[in-house]
């Protein structure tokens, strides 16, 4: 099939959808349509509306867009229908309902940020650095009844570095996987495309999930940590949520401190059962029970990031328990 004649129709919102669109649009692919979230209310008094990345990118090229609230509304569904797509392809948007996810006669597929069938579910980038793991990757797979678990059509896998962050990893896959998207449309058109059940892909290795992250996950439970560990946490929440902590100052009072970023100093079993924080010839140390970590980056409740230096350099912290 020429890909002129292939009508597809993309649903994303986020930036990690947008150099896709771009790519296949780029490439010449035919898209009818595009779904996104409805426009979401910012400012001081939620009074002025945001279109979302992908919507900016669709009217920036003349594509109709969708937004329902409800993927199940009689109205959206009609004009989804309207569209005739014989594809549709699906980065960073929402659980589908079958009556959606059906509807092309190609069917649907979504770029997921994981190696399948590991990390199923809402955070895979956040929770791979949190594992520690030192590999990563994409795959796209055609959508079926339970969420990430549809027949895999293709992956890319990627190096996780020891100091990455998720800004960094999720950049890295953002732009591998618009690229993936693309081999895959190129691939269907072709007829090439030979789709792997997941059951056919596990091996002895335990799978591991990637729920959505809420603010509880980010708090830092530091006497359950190593240093590594702890490393491992700030950076697979960074910069955003933020992995944080609880202070208690020396009259009582307590604060929160967001974590942003950190370097292991060592792995060394310490005298001291309990999490430790020192300023150390301005160096912000938390010693653990098992090695010594140290903060560069952080940020105080109501205040904007900033480096561990200089917020010593303002701060007494002698007194302050972790």
């Amino acid at each position: 099939m020429d890909k002129k004649d292939l009508r597809i129709v993309y649903m994303g919102t986020p930036d990690f959808a947008v150099p896709t669109l771009e790519k296949l649009i780029d490439a010449g692919y035919n898209i009818v349509g595009v779904i996104t979230m409805p426009d979401k209310p910012v400012g001081r008094h939620q009074n002025q509306l945001q279109a979302s990345p992908v919507k900016k990118c669709a009217l920036r090229h003349n594509i109709k867009v969708l937004q329902p609230e409800k993927l199940k509304d009689e109205d959206f569904l009609a004009e989804l229908r309207s569209l005739q797509a014989d594809l549709q392809i699906v980065v960073a948007f929402r659980m589908l309902p079958e009556v959606v996810w059906n509807m092309p006669r190609l069917g649907t597929f979504n770029l997921h940020a994981a190696l399948l069938p590991q990390y199923r579910g809402a955070a895979p980038i956040n929770w791979a650095i949190i594992n520690g793991d030192t590999k990563t990757g994409i795959t796209t797979f055609f959508l079926d009844h339970d969420i990430d678990t549809g027949r895999v059509i293709q992956q890319e896998s990627v190096p996780i570095g020891p100091d990455d962050n998720v800004e960094d990893v999720h950049d890295r896959l953002m732009m591998l996987g618009a690229d993936l998207v693309c081999e895959t449309v190129r691939n269907i058109c072709e007829g090439k495309v030979h789709p792997i059940p997941q059951e056919e892909m596990e091996t002895a290795q335990p799978l591991r999930p990637a729920p959505k992250i809420f603010r509880e996950t980010c708090q830092i439970q530091w006497n359950s940590h190593t240093a590594q560990t702890a490393h491992n946490f700030v950076r697979g929440l960074s910069p955003y949520p933020g992995a944080w902590t609880n202070v208690t100052l020396p009259d009582g009072r307590e604060t929160t401190i967001k974590v942003l970023a950190t370097k292991v100093i060592d792995t060394k079993q310490n005298a001291d059962s309990t999490a430790v924080m020192a300023n150390d010839n301005g160096r912000l140390l938390v010693h653990l029970p098992e090695g010594t970590l140290e903060i560069t980056q952080l940020q105080l409740s109501g205040k904007k990031r900033m480096s561990a230096a200089d917020f010593l350099r303002g701060t007494n912290i002698d007194g302050w328990k972790i």
